[in-house]
């Protein structure tokens, strides 16, 4: 079946032979009700089992599938008056960046977005969404509007990673990604950042460092791809799933570690089940989330930025105390005091040795 991934395969096959047997029912003229009936409380049951305890590397592969919503696909959905805006002003239009002027619920924002092609020469035309130097500094060149007319910024995050060529290199790709770290840091508007897809490295996060990080809930976001770690680790990309497993790259994981602030959920099957659903769920968290940060000042915006990042990445050491150590403290704590008990069990030993002469 198009479109399927591995794991999809048992369920795929189930609803094959719901439709087959539909179609005996009608050609036939025979009433198979009872046996479609049961198929489909099977099919319903193992939908549930199968999406709702996907593992790491699954989600993986749900990120990548080729038909999943990409970031022109929300921006025509959820906003009104989109206006495209392009070029960097310097050297080009990086197409793997797109963005504009929009309004949300009424209100102006700018929106911006790793963009990935629908088919092969798209995919070409685009870098596969893996912007150059001239990408990332588009996104500044709307950014620094936004923040000059105090229009919100939402970005949306759908990228394998940088473009890793020579000529990317030559125009200073990590000068690009590094200036707009340190701009966004410092801008005094409300910016919130959606991962629908494939967080990678540093090329997601040029678009990424905002008052609020959100996550779809089959996305990935990881310093590294798990091909890469896995390149790297093993010498083997093909351990890819096994990398995603050991790399904490899930929405739930970040929530636990603090690095977004929450998970939007998403229809059985993935985003590219149901465009229109999972659009209104982004746009329910990105309004909430939005009616929050609107009342803040520039510097309150700034400094909750700068909180929020300052802490990604602590941790604390916890002490494990010995047997040993626990068993004195608890002497320490007996009435009487731990130098009493101490010696109670000397004068009893003297005792003993004086009966016994």
């Amino acid at each position: 079946m198009a479109g399927e991934l591995p794991f999809e395969k048992p369920l795929n096959e189930l609803r094959q032979k719901i439709v087959e047997l539909k179609t005996l029912s009608v050609e036939k003229g025979i009433d198979f009700s009872e046996e479609i009936a049961g198929l489909e409380a099977r099919c319903k049951q193992l939908e549930n089992e199968l999406y709702s305890e996907l593992t790491p590397a699954q989600k993986m592969h749900m990120a990548r599938h080729h038909q999943r919503p990409t970031s022109l696909d929300y921006i025509q959905t959820i906003f009104t008056d989109f206006l495209e805006l392009h070029g960097d002003r310097l050297f080009a239009d990086d197409l793997a960046i797109v963005g504009g002027l929009a309004k949300l619920g009424g209100v102006p924002v700018t929106v911006i977005g790793h963009q990935r092609g629908k088919d092969t020469r798209d995919n070409i035309a685009r870098f596969f969404g893996s912007p150059h130097p001239e990408g990332f500094r588009k996104a500044l060149r709307f950014m620094e509007q936004a923040n000059k007319f105090n229009r919100p910024i939402i970005t949306f995050i759908d990228t394998k990673g940088a473009y890793p060529g020579n000529t990317a290199e030559e125009r200073g790709q990590s000068e690009a990604i590094a200036r707009n770290l340190r701009e966004m840091a410092g801008f005094g508007v409300p910016i919130i950042c959606v991962v629908i897809g494939e967080g990678g490295s540093g090329g997601a996060l040029a678009l990424g460092v905002g008052n609020r990080v959100l996550m779809l809930e089959n996305a990935i976001y990881s310093v590294i791809s798990p091909n890469g770690a896995a390149s790297i680790l093993w010498k083997d990309a093909s351990k890819a799933d096994q990398a995603a497993e050991a790399m904490k790259i899930t929405a739930k994981d970040l929530l636990e570690f603090g690095v977004i602030e929450d998970i939007i959920a998403e229809p059985h099957g993935g985003a590219h089940k149901d465009l229109e659903a999972q659009a209104e769920q982004i746009k329910d968290k990105l309004w909430k989330h939005l009616q929050e940060l609107l009342p803040l000042s520039r510097e309150q915006l700034i400094e909750d930025r700068y909180e929020k990042f300052r802490k990604v990445g602590q941790f604390r050491i916890a002490e494990r105390q010995t047997a040993q150590g626990a068993h004195g403290a608890a002497q320490d704590e007996a009435p009487g005091g731990g130098a009493q008990a101490a010696e109670d069990p000397a004068e009893h030993a003297g005792e003993t040795a004086k009966a016994a002469q």
